[in-house]
């Protein structure tokens, strides 16, 4: 039974978790919303919106307010959870982020991602400090190593590689699991790595790369590992049910060169030696608090920006939240705990439940790094900050098209490899159904969510279309930030010139400047029959009101006309120049834009 019940979310969760004391939950929906609760006083803190679909990923920062989301939109953004928005926005991804995962110093930010790369983020500098590519599959789960710099990644092509951190290299490599790896977790002092995969647990060490132990366990596809009093706790779920499975670790075999079963015997096993010094340089964890943790953040414009911190069309409104406490003793005892030693228990690494399999689709071939670090020093000791950034120089990809054409004969950003099964060697693997059967899937529920919004969005505009004020129907197309609404609109509008008013140009007319600049030549070419219509009808009556000589008396109609006009005028010689930039094009394009040059001539006399 449950002991407390948190609501607010009005779509499906899809990833949970906790901050490093346990007072507070973020909770990430299908819609893209984030929402933090405090649990000592049962209550929402924050309500996050940004992403534009279903948020995969969550952490949150060792010290600092701040807490990072991954989205299946590709982006991954850092919050400051005091102030309540956005601080900056890492792009690079070209599919959905499965992991984040901030470093034990809190100064960087590791992101997995289904395209098959993790990338780490300078979190002072607010960029990428490199990126690993070795992977084939989807990166499902990485982990900081809780001392060294080392960093673990598992993988849905069925490896778990290790990545040193100083080097910016791999220094291990798994082969022997038998499906994808789902969880990973380092013993709490950092001597081997504990892997879950489906009904299976897996003790690895590294340099050399060896297996100490393999343990059956029947927790399934397991999704979520944490140690705590020598013991593993392992979670899975199904359907309805959550079920959570516990190892001893004191008869798991931790060290050694051999593979070896289950223990039998009752006797614990000996404690490894603890390691010598390490080579590998180790966290420097700052004594102070988060005040003067310092995160690269947008500038001011950015944060206030549409771009940087509007709604996404799919986010639910903002209700009232509230938690159900069934069992109030319970949850004092657990919350409110008269002792704080209780809090100082190791908290799991939450790994999304209900994680969802399907991608978004990558539109270009990923470029690959070129990585040049500087090598380490033996004879001096480590400094107290990080290495500085190695220089990331990106090979050119190809390039993407310019102008997505309105008919293709293929589909855009449909990768055939991914319906291929990975090649290992040049000897294609065999897929299991599900395996082959989430690949045939992929990007399907994010294709879902955005024609839901979409729906979503029309139904409302239909609502207030059926008043018959055709000017509120467009300002509300336009404050919902999404050009395909917008676009779906001005193809109905474009089909009845009689339904243009002078009101309507000068609403319209910003959203013309950014269709005819839009890489999709549907948008393009709504924009220019909008455009066309707009300079035949109204042309004369601008020209007209703004040359003609001012009146006698006052007349309130004719000066709002004439403010009208003005407007649109000034937005029209903006477009103008658009219009010059794009003539110069080849093909059909251009002869559409030098059409409308033709059109606008007279704005310059």
């Amino acid at each position: 039974h449950g002991d407390c019940s948190l609501t607010g979310h009005n779509n499906p969760v899809e990833c949970v978790k906790f901050n490093n004391s346990e007072e507070q939950v973020v909770a990430g929906s299908q819609s893209g919303s984030l929402r933090v609760w405090d649990l000592e006083a049962a209550k929402i803190l924050r309500t996050l919106m940004g992403h534009k679909a279903n948020i995969c990923s969550l952490d949150f920062h060792p010290f600092g307010e701040y807490l990072a989301s991954g989205s299946m939109d590709t982006n991954i953004k850092l919050w400051d959870v005091r102030r309540k928005g956005c601080v900056f926005r890492y792009k690079g991804h070209t599919q959905a982020v499965r992991c984040l995962a901030f470093s034990p110093d809190g100064k960087w930010l590791a992101s997995a991602s289904d395209d098959s790369t993790i990338k780490l983020w300078d979190l002072t500098a607010g960029k990428m400090i490199t990126e690993f590519t070795a992977h084939t599959g989807a990166i499902n789960i990485i982990q900081f190593h809780p001392n060294e710099y080392l960093l673990a990644s598992g993988s849905s092509d069925r490896t778990i590689k290790l990545w040193d951190l100083e080097k910016f290299k791999m220094i291990g490599s798994s082969e022997g699991e038998m499906g994808p790896v789902r969880c990973l977790a380092f013993n709490l002092d950092g001597c081997c790595l504990y892997s879950g995969a489906v009904d299976s647990l897996r003790v690895y060490g590294w340099e050399p790369d060896r297996c100490f132990d393999v343990v059956s366990v029947g927790w399934g596809k397991v999704a979520d590992l944490a140690i705590c009093n020598h013991q593993l706790i392992g979670v899975s779920h199904k359907l309805t049910n959550v079920s959570s499975y516990v190892v001893d670790l004191t008869r798991v075999k931790k060290s050694g060169s051999v593979i070896q079963g289950v223990i039998q015997d009752d006797q614990p096993l000996t404690e490894p030696s603890p390691k010598g010094s390490t080579l590998r340089r180790n966290y420097d964890r700052p004594l102070t608090t988060c005040s003067t943790q310092r995160v690269k953040q947008s500038s001011e414009s950015d944060r206030r920006s549409p771009e940087g911190e509007r709604r996404s069309p799919s986010s639910e409104d903002e209700k009232e939240s509230s938690a159900e406490i069934r069992n109030p003793e319970d949850y004092k005892e657990i919350f409110q705990p008269k002792s704080p030693g209780l809090l100082n228990l190791p908290v799991a690494s939450s790994t999304p439940v209900l994680r969802v399999e399907p991608t978004v689709v990558a539109t270009a071939p990923r470029p690959i790094p070129v990585v040049t670090a500087r090598p380490p020093t033996s004879n001096h000791p480590p400094a107290p900050h990080p290495a500085p950034p190695p220089v990331v120089a990106m090979a050119k990809a190809k390039p993407q098209p310019s102008v997505i054409l309105s008919t293709r004969n293929e589909p855009i950003g449909l990768n055939v490899g991914d319906f291929l099964p990975p090649a290992r060697n040049n000897r294609p693997s065999v897929l299991g159904d599900d395996e082959a059967l989430a690949q045939i899937r992929k990007g399907h529920d994010t294709m879902c969510v955005m024609l839901t919004s979409r729906h979503k969005n029309l139904d409302t505009i239909r609502a207030v279309w059926g008043s018959g004020d055709v000017k509120t129907s467009l300002d509300s197309a336009v404050s919902m930030k999404d050009l395909s609404i917008v676009v779906d609109i001005l193809n109905i509008v474009n089909l009845k010139p009689s339904l243009w008013k002078l009101d309507l140009c000068t609403s319209i007319l910003p959203q013309i400047e950014e269709l005819l600049q839009s890489k999709y030549e549907s948008y393009v070419q709504t924009g220019c029959t909008s455009l066309k219509l707009i300079l035949k009808r109204f042309w004369p009556l601008i020209s007209d009101t703004l040359t003609a000589p001012p009146s006698v008396g006052v007349d309130i109609t004719r000066e709002e006309r004439h403010q009208k006009c003005k407007a649109c005028y000034k937005q029209l010689k903006n477009l103008s120049n658009v219009v010059k930039n794009k003539a110069d094009q080849v093909g059909r394009h251009g002869s559409a834009f030098k059409e409308l040059q033709l059109l606008m001539a007279p704005l310059d006399y």
